[in-house]
């Protein structure tokens, strides 16, 4: 009885793993990596694997932050795959992704004589972005999926 809930519930079944750099250059426009399967129990069959990149913008302090998520890229793999116990499967990606700038971070970029001044703006109203890379698989008969998320420093 209780394996079947934990087969429901994802627990004790498949985990996953992003193995990807700690930095990424923007300029490149592509992340490469890969996604490390471990199975604890047997058959599970993995139906895909979605991966997503997201900016999240926040500015303001307080009561007055704003947070905005920015999609970047997104890639999804339909391989099915079966998995059994003790199985570690590694799965080679690359995503590719679209960085934009905002009109103050091309002006601090463009103008050395403006690029203080926009330095000065953006701590004082608190703007900042992070960067994540998000890793869904999506397992037959399971509710929970596993998924991973890892921070992305852009270079």
């Amino acid at each position: 009885m209780f394996g079947t809930v934990k087969k429901i519930l994802g627990i004790e079944g498949v985990k996953l793993e992003l193995v990807i750099a700690d930095e990424v250059s923007k300029d490149a426009g592509i992340i490469t990596g890969f996604i490390k399967l471990t199975a604890l129990s047997d058959g599970n069959l993995i139906e895909n694997i979605t991966l997503k990149m997201v900016e999240k913008y926040s500015r303001g302090r307080g009561d007055n932050q704003l947070i905005n998520e920015y999609p970047m890229g997104e890639l999804t793999m339909n391989n099915k795959i079966n998995i059994g116990k003790n199985d570690v499967l590694e799965i080679p990606f690359e995503l590719e992704f679209v960085y934009v700038q905002s009109e103050m971070d091309k002006l601090e970029s463009n103008n050395i004589f403006a690029k203080g001044l926009v330095k000065f703006a953006k701590k004082l109203r608190n703007v900042k972005s992070e960067y994540t890379l998000r890793a869904d698989a999506k397992i037959k008969g399971t509710t929970l999926s596993p998924f991973d998320i890892k921070p992305l420093k852009l270079v």
